[in-house]
């Protein structure tokens, strides 16, 4: 059910953290910038306004006392929520942020952050997926279609995390075409990451394994000192 805020064009946005001054601040900045947020102090009170408030994006710390925001990411997406969700988390190592967009998180923004940057990665997010995009893919034994958020090899279906969900549709559009590690981040993460990062790398991993585990030939290979390419 959409919100009257939605209904009014201002995005909702469930904003989650136990810091109360954090809440405070990033509503009167996001208010003014055109979103209706919704504050949640903890993971729990999160997990029980998704489906109520049925928010645009979320922002999530991942320190809470109650539920750690990983956990919090992790059962939403194992009960099929789909919600853009940026992690905001003081935790600034690339292996915590590596861990966040493996948990499902599609953004994270490291503390203390400019208000200009958190809207910039929400208007990101809310623009992510253009009309168009929901048709059903397929390139070799290789299907994806998002409409029901499946992919499958053959007769095998691939259990996928939504960023390797989006990685392999990313390759399906642009079958034996390479693609380098920046038109990856920009288009899967909706973002420039640091060039030095190796985000790109680890998913990539993670997607060819899950791609490889019946014993199948490899299709995503790797174009050294360019970036990847699938073909199938």
């Amino acid at each position: 059910m959409s919100s009257s805020a939605e209904a009014a064009g201002r995005p909702v946005v469930l904003l989650v953290d136990d810091d109360a001054s954090i809440r405070r601040t990033l509503a009167v900045g996001l208010d003014l910038e055109g979103f209706s947020v919704v504050p949640a102090s903890g993971g729990r009170a999160a997990l029980e306004a998704v489906p109520r408030v049925r928010p645009a994006a979320m922002l999530l710390d991942l320190t809470m006392p109650d539920l750690d925001g990983l956990e919090v990411l992790r059962r939403l997406r194992a009960a099929g929520e789909q919600v853009p969700v940026c992690v905001l988390s003081a935790r600034d190592e690339v292996d915590d942020r590596v861990r966040g967009l493996e948990c499902g998180a599609d953004d994270y923004v490291v503390k203390p952050f400019a208000l200009e940057e958190v809207v910039a990665r929400l208007n990101a997010l809310l623009r992510r997926r253009p009309p168009g995009e929901d048709e059903r893919l397929v390139a070799g034994d290789l299907t994806l279609c998002p409409a029901t958020h499946t992919a499958a090899r053959g007769e095998r279906d691939l259990e996928l995390t939504r960023r390797e969900f989006d990685l392999l549709r990313l390759f399906l559009r642009h079958p034996n075409e390479i693609l380098d590690r920046r038109t990856m981040h920009e288009d899967v993460w909706g973002y420039t990451f640091d060039p030095g990062t190796n985000v790109a790398d680890v998913f990539v991993g993670y997607l060819r394994r899950k791609l490889e585990a019946g014993g199948e030939p490899r299709v995503l290979h790797t174009v050294r000192g360019v970036g990847f390419v699938l073909r199938p």
